[in-house]
């Protein structure tokens, strides 16, 4: 029989922390697997993770994060799938609760970070090779 917790961040979530690190190994508390998702391409994830010294145990993948999160559902056998998302965010992946960030931020009493200091993400390189001949 299943139990325990399995909960996502969207990389978009975390970062709407005051402290995403703090936030994130805060979780891991309660929660038997803990990562982080993105539709970044996976070096911008790989990025932040080591950048905030962050073990993720969803490997960072090239595919969307309703595939990853998919995946993840069926490798991590738990009572529970939570995924933390942004607030503007109002879908959920089958099988997954949806939590937003503030909501999260509330419960666990994590600091959202000010609007005009959230992270902001790495630009997306659409094609890496077009300066080449």
């Amino acid at each position: 029989m299943a139990t325990g917790l399995t909960l996502a961040f969207d990389l978009e979530a975390l970062r709407a922390f005051s402290e995403p690190a703090v936030a994130f190994e805060d979780a891991r508390r309660w929660s038997e697997n803990l990562g982080i998702v993105s539709d970044q391409p996976p070096y911008v994830l790989t990025k932040f993770t080591r950048e905030h010294a962050l073990r993720n145990d969803f490997p960072p993948e090239p595919a969307p994060a309703v595939e990853t999160l998919d995946h993840m559902r069926t490798h991590h056998d738990t009572d529970r799938y939570v995924y933390v998302v942004p607030d503007d965010v109002t879908t959920t992946p089958d099988g997954w609760e949806r939590l937003p960030a503030s909501e999260a931020a509330e419960r666990a009493d994590w600091e959202l970070a000010p609007d005009d200091s959230v992270d902001v993400a790495e630009p997306v390189i659409e094609d890496e090779d077009s300066d080449w001949p």
